[in-house]
């Protein structure tokens, strides 16, 4: 895992729903290391610990990378009160990402909530062998839905109160779907549920994990979960910041 701590000048920074933002920053070894699926430690002015932000999408040409993020405390609501010719402190690529594997193959792309940006880097390159399903709790909170349209993907997005797109959640369509292989990354009931619907259909699920972190680089221990050993029988335990934040959903523990 190559990382490095880098001085990024934001480019770009937009409100995009409801305490959502976009934020574009450039830094051209990021771009050219950063593979769908890992993360950044971002340091937040006056807070001792970084935040763990995904990244959405890469410019390799513009060297530039793109993070979305919800304010969820006041780390979050001091990032997001940053403006375009700000710097931030960035660590990263950290974690280990998706294995996309054969592009040219039938896939399915599966998010929930805040857990929907990470998935736009990975599903770029299937285009439209790609059906994104995205979930949100309302319109208000609806994101990144024409980003995947544009890179080419099929997209059915649902809302819990069926304010945009189809009312529900996304395991409303798994009957439905057809593919050859399945990323995810959402909250824990809802990967749970894609895990089960791959091992139904005998297809291989990847689900990026959302776990509190503090290091990002697996020094503090703190985001331990239980995994299979590869006997498969045997539990143990992995660190997502740096064994994940994507795992082989078989390789779970999975409780409940």
């Amino acid at each position: 895992m190559k990382y490095d701590v880098k001085q990024c000048r934001i480019v770009e920074k937009k409100e995009i729903a409801k305490e959502i933002f976009s934020v574009i920053v450039e830094e051209s070894f990021f771009a050219q290391q950063a593979v769908p699926g890992q993360f950044a430690q971002i340091y937040v002015p006056g807070k001792t610990l970084r935040r763990p932000i995904s990244i959405c999408d890469v410019d390799k040409e513009r060297g530039t990378l793109r993070f979305v993020f919800a304010i969820r405390g006041e780390g979050t609501a001091i990032l997001a009160r940053q403006e375009s010719g700000d710097t931030l402190d960035i660590l990263a690529p950290l974690g280990q990402g998706f294995r996309l594997g054969d592009t040219g193959r039938k896939v399915l792309f599966i998010g929930g909530g805040i857990g929907v940006p990470p998935l736009l880097y990975a599903a770029r390159p299937f285009g439209e062998n790609a059906t994104v399903v995205l979930g949100f709790r309302d319109a208000a909170t609806a994101i990144l839905e024409e980003d995947f349209r544009r890179a080419g993907c099929r997209v059915i997005v649902f809302t819990e109160d069926g304010s945009a797109g189809r009312a529900g959640r996304v395991t409303g369509c798994f009957d439905e779907l057809e593919g050859d292989a399945v990323f995810a990354c959402g909250p824990h009931p809802m990967l749970q549920a894609v895990h089960r619907f791959a091992q139904q259909r005998g297809i291989p699920a990847q689900v990026s994990l959302e776990e509190r972190m503090a290091c990002g680089i697996g020094a503090c221990l703190g985001c331990a979960c239980r995994v299979y050993k590869e006997d498969g029988e045997q539990e143990t335990y992995a660190h997502v910041c740096k064994n994940g934040p994507v795992f082989d959903s078989r390789n779970i523990v999975w409780q409940g």
